[in-house]
């Protein structure tokens, strides 16, 4: 039976893209949740004044990948560090956290995020807050670097030819 996870680490475009790439993740859908508007737009939440946060709602098969395996992809996708901001994407929208299905989910972010902050020199900021009404982003931000042939956010660096 499949399951589903919420993961907010920053721009969702590149998040989306990470999970689509793991064997046992059946879909993926930008979108924004946390905040105290009905069905927001973009433009809604990049007005900072809703509080969603831009988040990636995860449709997975338990017997194919597990919570805890997901966890991992959320960590190595972003800096946890960072308080409301993912390198020059400023903003609460783009804020470190975890939205919980059920206790088990909890307790497995929980221990997560202990033995991240474990390794880590800087206290990590990443919020693990109970799901809330998920709202799929526009159309266009769906699988947004999939359809412009990229697989990451970040442009790709050439060498130079010396």
């Amino acid at each position: 039976m499949e399951r589903k996870a919420t993961f907010g680490a920053g721009c969702f475009w590149g998040v989306e893209a990470a999970f689509r790439q793991i064997d046992g993740v059946t879909k993926t859908e930008a979108g924004y949740e946390g905040g105290k508007l009905d069905n927001p737009t973009y433009e809604d939440v990049c007005s900072h004044t809703t509080g969603h946060a831009e988040v990636v709602e995860v449709t997975y098969d338990p017997e194919q990948v597990s919570y805890e395996q997901l966890l991992g992809v959320f960590w190595g996708k972003h800096d946890p560090t960072q308080l409301n901001r993912q390198g020059w994407d400023v903003g609460d929208q783009y804020r470190s956290v975890v939205f919980v299905h059920d206790e088990e989910q909890r307790a497995a972010a929980e221990a997560s995020k202990d033995r991240e902050q474990a390794s880590s020199r800087r206290p990590i900021v990443t919020v693990i807050e109970p799901a809330q009404t998920f709202w799929p982003a526009e159309d266009y931000h769906q699988q947004y670097l999939e359809k412009r042939g990229r697989a990451t956010c970040t442009p790709a660096l050439r060498e130079s030819a010396a």
